[in-house]
């Protein structure tokens, strides 16, 4: 059996870096190879066909949705599969705290799971998912998009569209990668803004 069996593989950082295409990538390696791979992705991710992932290089997954990683013991049961792919993780509902059991119980089994995620929302907020996930990687690579004002390694998934909530699923519309230092530069010009509406409201 290949060296990977029952290993952890993440790939994580911000939006347009990769994540995705790493994902595609390492299924399609252990196709070749022989081995029998599945992708899934999270049910609120409704950017594509729910049967569907597809990378922001335009690379498509056959895929299946679902709503929490325990969907994934009862696939495994009537399916032939060895290799596990989900992207988007972040997203994947846990029941209460048994998110590193239902992957310990795959593991165990002997699946090879390749997970894809973002790290961070667009607060520089960990997202709860990946934080609790890394420290039990075997793999991981973090991976950077390039900063859509200067140029150097993206950091963070920057919302620019002004919508307020933590999730909200979206692409080019909506976010560009920014490094620490041009994040930290559009929080203050963000913060001035409304300090600005607000002494206009004020005013009125």
């Amino acid at each position: 059996m290949h060296q990977y069996r029952g290993k952890l593989i993440v790939h994580t950082g911000s939006m347009f870096s990769g994540k995705t295409s790493s994902l595609w990538k390492d299924l399609k390696r252990f196709e070749i190879a022989g081995y029998k791979t599945m992708a899934f992705k999270p049910l609120i991710d409704t950017r594509t066909e729910t049967t569907e992932i597809k990378s922001h290089d335009d690379d498509f997954l056959e895929a299946i949705s679902i709503e929490r990683l325990e969907d994934l013991l009862d696939f495994v049961k009537n399916h032939e599969v060895d290799i596990i792919g989900i992207d988007e993780f972040q997203f994947i509902k846990k029941e209460e705290d048994n998110l590193l059991e239902t992957l310990d119980e795959l593991l165990r089994k002997g699946y090879t799971i390749v997970l894809a995620g973002l790290d961070m929302d667009s607060e520089a907020v960990a997202f709860e998912n990946i934080k609790e996930v890394l420290p039990w990687a075997d793999h991981v690579t973090k991976h950077h998009a390039v900063c859509s004002h200067c140029g150097n390694d993206a950091w963070v998934s920057y919302r620019y569209s002004g919508e307020s909530g933590r999730i909200l699923i979206g692409s080019q519309d909506h976010y560009e990668p920014l490094c620490r230092s041009c994040y930290n530069i559009q929080q203050q010009k963000d913060l001035a803004k409304k300090d600005q509406i607000k002494l206009e409201f004020n005013g009125k």
